[in-house]
């Protein structure tokens, strides 16, 4: 069972620049020695934190804190994680739009490495269900762009966000190339960010993407390795972005970089920037990310953005 409310705040922002569907939630952070974790009956970690975390949490806060008009609508729990979500966007006066579900807030366990690695452990809880869409037509019509995350439900908000004149994106996040759980997200969005992780024929899977869906842009994030970001304009020759190096900001926590990749490469991209300048935005804002402990505790603003830029 579901129910539909609205924060006040959210519906007095008359328009946005970006509107995130799906993808808040709560992570139990847990650092621990190594990965994968040595055989023991028990280990002594660090302090165990409780964040608010997930995909769609990432995007619109790096969004918001980039000084973009920023809102996210999506499923949550009448639980304490719910509370703490609601609490936390009102707080920070980021509009946003919530139906409750009993089954309650979806939830990750994060093993975090010394080296930044992680094991994230994800209680998808919401997933099957479907919302009312008043959730996200409400808000269509006066963004100018919409995130979808990858949550199940989410898919039936693809042919709204299409016919609503905005822009679109998504994040694939881990997908293969091959299950069909994210086709329908892949060949939606104008612009579609993947993790390399999984690409075993990165070429190809693009090539499908072009071919089968509408993107005009496919950015693949590698990590250390950077990005490679392909246009449908010049399908066999991606730009190649480095990843950037913060030499105050040691990477500790892989936590949330792809989100704060894919903020800041939106708001590159809204300002009207060409692809390679906002890959190399993106970078940063990954690299940015990397540096505090934690998921989303921290995420660049303009100032240091275009500092972090400069030659």
């Amino acid at each position: 069972m579901t129910t539909h409310s609205a924060t006040r705040y959210g519906w007095a922002m008359e328009s946005l620049d970006i509107l995130v569907i799906g993808g808040v939630g709560v992570d139990t952070v847990v650092r621990v020695p190594a990965l994968p974790l040595p055989q023991a009956d028990s280990l002594m970690v660090p302090p165990v934190r409780t964040l608010l975390g997930h995909t769609g949490n990432g995007v619109v806060r790096g969004a918001h804190a980039l000084g973009m008009r920023a809102a996210v609508v999506d499923v949550i729990g009448d639980d304490p994680e719910g509370a703490l979500i609601r609490s936390s966007f009102e707080h920070d006066g980021i509009p946003a739009s919530f139906a409750t579900n009993t089954a309650g807030t979806r939830r990750s366990v994060n093993l975090v490495a010394p080296d930044g690695r992680r094991l994230s452990l994800y209680d998808a809880r919401a997933d099957g269900y479907e919302p009312d869409p008043a959730l996200w037509r409400d808000w269509l019509g006066r963004t100018r762009h919409v995130h979808v995350s990858i949550m199940d439900w989410a898919r039936r908000a693809l042919p709204d966000a299409l016919g609503s004149g905005a822009t679109t994106s998504t994040d694939l996040h881990d997908w293969d190339g091959r299950s069909d759980y994210h086709r329908d997200f892949a060949y939606s969005a104008d612009t579609v960010f993947v993790s390399a992780t999984a690409l075993a024929d990165e070429a190809g899977v693009v090539a499908d993407v072009f071919s089968c869906g509408r993107a005009s842009t496919v950015v693949v994030m590698d990590g250390e390795r950077g990005a490679r970001i392909w246009s449908r304009a010049a399908p066999d020759s991606p730009i190649r972005v480095a990843a950037a190096v913060l030499p105050d900001r040691p990477a500790i926590d892989s936590n949330g970089a792809g989100d704060s990749f894919v903020a800041a490469f939106l708001h590159a991209r809204l300002m009207g920037r060409p692809l390679a300048e906002a890959g190399r935005a993106g970078a940063v804002g990954g690299a940015w990310a990397c540096g505090s402990a934690g998921t989303h505790t921290s995420f660049v603003n303009r100032q240091e953005l275009e500092a972090a830029l400069r030659p």
